[in-house]
């Protein structure tokens, strides 16, 4: 489990130690966007949220 977890602890080690905390929206913005993709990839509503990108 703590494998699993252990790109979100380095990616918000680089945050806070570097101060880019400008990349914060965006990498949330992208992780929502694929777990959009992913959860709806097996249903009826695939196809509108293909057509959207």
């Amino acid at each position: 489990m703590a494998s699993r977890f252990g790109i979100i602890v380095e990616i918000w080690d680089f945050l806070r130690v570097r101060k880019k905390w400008w990349l914060a929206p965006i990498i949330t913005t992208l992780m929502l966007l694929s777990m959009l993709i992913v959860m709806t990839q097996g249903s009826a509503v695939a196809p509108f949220i293909y057509a959207l990108f």
